[in-house]
């Protein structure tokens, strides 16, 4: 669902820039109170695992793809305002490395699946969570709010496009909306069976509304173990994702709003549509490129929660959940 450039305009582009950084700056300024120095690690993981993720489209129906967004993931794992930072950092580095999505979108991008995913998802997942306790409600929960932040950035999407002039709202609307209801039964299964992995293997990883332990894990091991899954998923498996054009691609081609063939992103980036350069083997370029991706959006988001988050915090252990 990332919008490339050419199909919003100026004064969207300029809106929803405005959005993105006013969120991701209040969520840069929570994530320093939420976000204990012990899971600083958890935010550099959680980057490598949604860019990874989102390197593997599924099949959707014929000619049409998905793929992960990851927002509601993050937020049950770490909380909304650091789940924010998180995905924003994969949507630059997509933008700025792979040409996924525009550099004059980047905002619209960011505001789509970051902030409104993020917030809007937790808005859901937390009151359901705590109206159902337990693990079972937690992952039921999760996997709604995935399917309902999904069609949300899908409208907001259908809105900017037509605002830009690109498409009507009447054709836009049902187009976007209806291809993403499917696709979010996706978001939300790959969410369920990811966070069932990890209550299952590392449950401490999983926040949830219980008394926090005097004593909190040290997740060092468990981040090695992550990252090595993640490398996994974008060396040997992001080759064999579904080819077929994502919901956006789909409608935009359908409909007649894509960028024209001729057009060229405003900035053309150094590893474009996920093909390292200079290989002649196609699944080895991809497999390159998104190992790369996925090393860069580890270090990135850690290097920036270790300069948000004080090193001098005690540390204790803070549910990212509480309020």
């Amino acid at each position: 669902m990332h919008i490339p450039d050419g199909m919003i305009d100026a004064k969207v582009a300029v809106a929803t820039a405005a959005l993105a950084a006013g969120g991701l700056g209040l969520a840069l300024r929570q994530a320093r109170i939420d976000v204990s120095p012990r899971r600083v690690p958890l935010m550099g993981l959680a980057a490598a695992f949604v860019f990874a993720a989102q390197m593997l489209n599924f099949p959707v129906i014929a000619g049409t793809s998905g793929h992960l967004v990851g927002a509601v993931l993050a937020t049950v794992l770490l909380g909304p305002s650091a789940a924010m930072v998180v995905i924003s950092a994969v949507l630059i580095v997509q933008c700025l490395m792979f040409n996924d999505g525009g550099v004059t979108a980047l905002g619209a991008n960011i505001f789509n699946m970051a902030i409104l995913g993020c917030a809007v998802g937790f808005a859901i997942y937390h009151p359901l969570a705590s109206l159902f306790p337990g693990r079972r409600g937690q992952i039921l929960a999760a996997s709604f709010a995935g399917w309902c932040t999904t069609v949300l950035a899908a409208v907001m999407c259908a809105a900017e496009i037509s605002t830009s002039g690109k498409a009507s709202w009447s054709k836009a609307l049902p187009a976007m909306a209806g291809i993403h209801m499917l696709i979010g039964i996706g978001e939300g299964l790959i969410t369920a069976i990811v966070l069932v992995s990890i209550a299952r293997l590392r449950p401490e990883l999983v926040p949830d509304n219980s008394p926090i332990a005097s004593s909190p894990p040290r997740y060092a091991v468990a981040v090695a173990y992550g990252l090595l899954i993640s490398l996994g998923l974008a060396l040997f498996v992001s080759p064999l994702a579904s080819k077929s054009p994502d919901g956006l691609e789909s409608v935009a081609q359908k409909h007649d709003f894509a960028e024209k063939p001729t057009d060229q992103p405003l900035l053309r980036a150094p590893i474009p549509d996920y093909k390292m350069p200079g290989i002649s083997s196609a699944a080895l370029a991809t497999s390159i490129a998104a190992a790369a991706g996925t090393l860069i959006v580890f270090g990135l988001s850690f290097v920036l929660a270790r300069i948000l988050v004080p090193s001098a915090t005690p540390p204790t252990e803070i549910n990212p959940h509480a309020r």
